[in-house]
C-alpha cells in the first residue's frame, strides 16, 4: 500500500530508494511536519510516483525543497545465518562486521534493517558476494520483509 509523503526534490524520482531515519533537528516548527514525518523509522522505501502539479515546498533540511510523492516499503537484501534460512521463516542479522572492504559488508550491515529485530525471509537470493567471511560466519543472501 502506498503512502503520500514529502521527500527532497533530488529523491523525487520513481524508483529512488531511501531509508527513512525519522525527524531531524531542522524539522522543529515546520508547517509540513505531518506530511513528512508519516513514515516508519529505519524502513527502506521506494518512490513509486511523483504527484503531478505539486509545488516544491521550502525545507530547512533539503536545499532544493521537498515534493509530494507516493512511496512503498521495500524488502532489504541482507546476509543472515544460513542455518534455518528458508522463505517464510524468521531471521535476524548476524551482527556488526568491522570488515568494510568486504564485498558483502553492505549486506551484513544493510540500511533499513536492525540487528536486534527479526524479519520474515521473503526469498533466498543465494550465496553472498564474498569468497571468505573473515568472521567465519556461514551466511545466506536473502530478501527480508521489513514491514510491521
Amino acid at each position: 500500500m502506498s503512502t503520500v509523503t514529502l521527500v527532497g526534490s533530488r529523491l523525487a524520482e520513481p524508483g529512488t530508494e531511501f531509508v527513512y531515519h525519522g525527524e531531524a533537528d531542522g524539522c522543529a516548527g515546520c508547517p509540513y511536519r505531518s506530511q513528512c514525518l508519516n513514515l516508519s523509522t529505519d524502513t527502506r522505501y521506494r518512490v513509486t510516483s511523483v504527484r503531478e502539479n505539486a509545488q516544491t515546498l521550502e525545507c530547512a533540511m533539503h536545499d532544493g525543497g521537498v515534493r509530494a510523492v507516493e512511496v512503498e516499503p521495500v524488502s532489504v537484501t541482507a546476509n543472515i545465518p544460513s542455518k534455518g534460512a528458508f522463505a517464510g521463516s524468521k531471521a535476524s542479522l548476524s551482527g556488526p562486521c568491522p570488515y568494510v572492504e568486504c564485498p558483502s559488508h553492505e549486506y551484513c550491515e544493510p540500511d533499513g534493517a536492525a540487528f536486534d529485530e527479526e524479519y520474515r525471509i521473503q526469498n533466498i537470493v543465494g550465496d553472498p558476494p564474498h569468497d571468505v567471511c573473515h568472521l567465519d560466519r556461514s551466511l545466506e543472501l536473502v530478501e527480508l520483509d521489513t514491514e510491521d
